[in-house]
């Protein structure tokens, strides 16, 4: 599993020219699930992005999760993000999960998210073009993969 988190100000998702999901302050996540995932990248990438220090303490140090700073969350499935453009110019999405192996871990992600949170997280649809707004705080975006563990 790999994920794109942003710290955002705002966020949303708009699906057929009509808002679907709106968080404030938080954090924006692009998932990005490969043939193969299982629980175990699940569990660690969820964990990872509910513990990740990404938010101003007092003295304006990224020292706080986001359940320290109060933030919302908004997951959004992102196949794109396993393209491999070794070859030519047209991405290879092969290494993507089909959906049918896809879609079960992406609602398990937000549901364990949420667990995580101790709230409601926001979403995307799975499958849907969407268009997806955000004004990026900082900016701060990071990447992590489940299988590079870095």
């Amino acid at each position: 599993m790999r994920a794109v988190i942003q710290r955002v100000r705002e966020a949303s998702v708009r699906i057929d020219e009509r808002e679907h999901a709106r968080i404030g302050a938080g954090l924006l996540v692009l998932l990005g699930i490969e043939t193969g995932d299982s629980e175990a990248d699940l569990e660690w990438l969820c964990g990872k992005i509910i513990r990740m220090r990404l938010f101003p303490d007092a003295e304006g140090v990224m020292n706080l999760d986001i359940i320290q700073a109060h933030g919302e969350l908004l997951v959004v499935s992102q196949f794109t993000l396993h393209a491999s453009t070794a070859k030519g110019n047209r991405p290879s999405y092969i290494r993507a999960a089909r959906p049918e192996e896809a879609m079960p871990l992406y609602l398990r992600a937000k549901q364990r998210l949420a667990e995580l949170l101790g709230r409601r997280v926001q979403s995307g649809e799975f499958g849907a073009m969407m268009e997806v707004g955000l004004v990026n705080d900082g900016p701060v975006t990071i990447i992590i993969d489940s299988k590079l563990k870095e």
